[in-house]
């Protein structure tokens, strides 16, 4: 950081400045805990001589025990790509404008998730249903560690309510699944030439507003020889938004490379585990009783109204401890 030229490169510059500032917060969580660890020493000979402070240094010391925990977790965060924006995906299931109103308040949950982290997140793309919530959704969160966290969110939701969409009030079930891939531009580089790319523009789906916009500036890339399809509509200018969409484009051509290789050590090694890129995992159940249940940890809470309104961190816990576990 300290280099002249330092500055020339924007994208370079805001990586290093985002890792500094995560090697930052690890390094004084660190010393802060190893202090609390030396003063909670410091005060075991003081029970010996007055027991009546034993309840106050139990409470002491429970809550050095959830930081210390706290801090692990982020330990367990050591992947590549850990550290990294996440491009997150939500495609509502069968079910009409039932399931795509589910996948409105999964896009409603993940956002008010990364506004109470103090992540910021950045819609890049939206299909909006027919009658309410959305078809699709793509969006970037960005932060230290946003990857690392919501990379556990990947699967299938299933909701379970009393639909305000049905005259008779009846209980449906819906579905809607999550992708969640790092954003991997500056670290990765994959080799695209322009004639595999069909580019078209065209007007906005979303609403306006701060996240989306309203002109003819949004992008569509195509990648012929994958078939993969980007979109992005977020910015007023055309070339901000194609390099949004490159940006996606170049991680999702990363996962799927990522995929084959896993796939033909599979061949090699024999291993017939199934890759369950789409397998349920998680329930939210609103009728005819109160629980969100992750099928993979076995975690659950009543309060799925909680969850609803961004209170995931939980879950993300426990799954992140679960696969850390299996591994």
């Amino acid at each position: 950081m300290g280099s002249p030229s330092f500055w020339n490169d924007t994208e370079t510059s805001r990586k290093t400045v985002s890792e500094l500032k995560g090697l930052t917060e690890t390094l004084k969580n660190w010393e802060s805990i190893d202090k609390e660890v030396s003063a909670a020493g410091e005060l075991m000979p003081l029970i010996e001589e007055d027991s009546s402070l034993s309840g106050e240094v139990e409470k002491e010391i429970d809550k050095l025990s959830a930081k210390i925990d706290k801090f692990q977790l982020k330990l367990f965060l050591s992947g590549r790509f850990d550290k990294e924006n996440a491009i997150v995906s939500i495609n509502s299931g069968a079910g009409g404008t039932e399931a795509c109103d589910w996948a409105g308040m999964l896009f409603r949950m993940y956002t008010r998730w990364a506004e109470s982290n103090r992540y910021n997140w950045e819609l890049t793309d939206i299909v909006n249903g027919e009658e309410a919530g959305i078809k699709s959704v793509t969006f970037i969160v960005r932060g230290v560690y946003a990857y690392g966290y919501l990379k556990t969110e990947k699967g299938v939701h299933r909701l379970v309510r009393i639909s305000p969409f049905d005259s008779n009030k009846r209980r449906h079930t819906s579905f809607a699944s999550v992708d969640v891939i790092p954003e991997v531009s500056g670290i990765i580089k994959i080799d695209i030439k322009p004639e595999e790319l069909r580019i078209d523009t065209f007007h906005s789906s979303g609403a306006g507003g701060q996240h989306v916009n309203v002109t003819d500036s949004a992008v569509r890339i195509t990648h012929l020889p994958t078939g993969i399809v980007v979109s992005c509509q977020s910015q007023r200018s055309q070339h901000q938004n194609k390099y949004t969409a490159l940006n996606i484009l170049q991680s999702r051509l990363y996962q799927r490379a990522e995929l084959e290789n896993r796939r033909q050590m599979e061949k090699v090694s024999g291993d017939k585990k199934k890759i369950e890129w789409g397998s349920q995992i998680r329930s939210y159940v609103l009728h005819p009783y109160l629980m969100v249940k992750d099928h993979r940890t076995n975690y659950q809470v009543p309060n799925a109204q909680a969850v609803l309104d961004g209170d995931i961190g939980r879950f993300i816990e426990e799954s992140l401890i679960h696969s850390r576990g299996k591994g």
